[in-house]
């Protein structure tokens, strides 16, 4: 007992360290390439979700159970215990024959036990990889949302802004009005797109609701608790886009190979189920003593038992055997597909990431000038001459610019997240 409780300790212990090491390696493949500002917010929420993510937990769960079912076939086969009583009793020299007490235990051939040990293990090493892999759609799921929340919060500050602006056109419009250099229909055209900036800030208010509920999910929470995100988030000037590739350490591949080894050591353990067994067994007979005297009247009788079980119709093992190697090339073309799988998404995200860069410096040339032109538009207010149809047209220009850089940015770090992904 004390033996077991120890070897029970010591596999709790190894649990927690691969927890351990598993949030490390996640943390670190996710942390890398955002700014230290972001990462701070985004590493709290990170912490939380991996503590209390039910998707987490079930596979964690789940990996225990594969794990404890390695003591669960380290046993041997049910003693048998057989009683029996002579309704009539033969008769042998030394006496009737009264009732016989019976014990049989069946050992399988040496190795099978090891063999099942290796199979559970296989199997559970196989769930473990489970964990890995909800962990890091953990990671990018709460990444993700968190850029589109930041982008949302840096459109919203925008809006404001443009709003501000266009309260300060009112403002001109009002003013030339007086001196008869504008009408009241400049008025109202700058109202309205006024008013459209408010619909699109009170719609914007709902989204980002929305997305704070999805990572709130995410850390298993209240879904009105609020996620506050940094305005701080830039595409870096230059950087160092080596060449990235999907290796067989990535889990979801890893995983195709631990499930390939579990089918070899099911291989393993059909190989000692096809050995024979080996019982040894004990009968006991009840002698009762005859009337008359006699050598050794009434001994009763002591037997040891040996006993072998064969598997002569063993068309069970063969299918198995048939099946296992059908499920290994099975795991070996699933491995291919998702590799494929995973090398399109890479590649895609890379193009994504350097199309989100492109975008991001010619919106920000735009930007810069849309503001001239509206520095020139400010200018000619002096001089007494301004047309209010060119401020609206400006203005809408350079908010498209503005919300075009953002999402450039949420693009450019949603990207470089799932990279991070795939390839870490």
């Amino acid at each position: 007992v004390e033996e077991k409780s120890k070897k029970n300790r010591i596999k709790r212990m190894k649990i927690k360290i691969k927890h351990s090491v598993a949030f490390g390696i996640v943390w670190c493949c996710f942390m890398g390439i955002i700014p230290t500002v972001v990462a701070q917010d985004l590493q709290t929420l990170i912490q939380l979700g991996l503590q209390d993510n039910p998707s987490i937990n079930k596979a964690d769960l789940q990996y225990q159970i594969a794990s404890e079912q390695v003591n669960e076939v380290n046993e041997l086969p049910n003693t048998e215990f057989g009683l029996g009583y002579f309704v009539s009793e033969p008769e042998t020299r030394t006496g009737p024959q009264k009732f016989k007490v019976s014990v049989n235990q069946m050992l399988p051939w040496f190795g099978s036990i090891t063999a099942r040990e290796n199979y559970a293990t296989a199997l559970a090493d196989a769930e473990y990889e489970s964990i890995a892999i909800a962990q890091r759609q953990l990671v990018m799921s709460i990444s993700q949302n968190y850029y589109e929340l930041w982008a949302n919060q840096s459109t919203q500050e925008i809006m404001i802004s443009q709003k501000e602006l266009l309260d300060h056109y009112k403002t001109l419009a009002l003013t030339s009005i007086e001196v008869g250099q504008a009408n009241a229909v400049d008025v109202l055209k700058l109202e309205m797109r006024a008013n459209d900036i408010k619909e699109q800030i009170s719609i914007l208010q709902q989204e980002y609701l929305a997305i704070q509920t999805d990572i709130n999910m995410d850390l298993n929470r209240e879904k009105t608790v609020g996620v506050t995100v940094t305005s701080d988030l830039k595409i870096p000037d230059y950087e160092s886009l080596d060449t990235v590739e999907i290796t067989d350490l990535h889990p979801e591949l890893l995983q195709y190979d631990k499930l390939y080894e579990s089918v070899e050591q099911s291989d393993q353990l059909l190989a000692k189920a096809r050995a024979p067994m080996i019982g040894f067994g004990l009968d006991y007979i009840a002698i009762e003593k005859r009337p008359e005297p006699v050598v050794d009247n009434g001994k009763d009788v002591l037997m040891p038992m040996l006993s072998v079980s064969i598997p002569v119709f063993n068309s069970k093992y063969k299918s198995q055997s048939v099946q296992n190697k059908i499920q290994k090339e099975t795991y070996r073309a699933q491995k291919a597909e998702k590799r494929n799988n995973l090398i399109a998404l890479l590649d895609t995200a890379e193009k994504n990431r350097t199309a989100a860069k492109i975008s991001f410096n010619t919106q920000t040339k735009n930007l810069e000038q849309a503001k001239y032109a509206q520095d020139i538009l400010l200018k000619s207010y002096e001089t007494g001459i301004i047309d209010f149809n060119d401020v609206l047209d400006i203005q809408e220009l350079q908010l498209k610019y503005e919300v075009s850089r953002i999402t450039a940015i949420k693009s450019y770090y949603q990207q470089q997240t799932i990279i991070n992904y795939l390839t870490q």
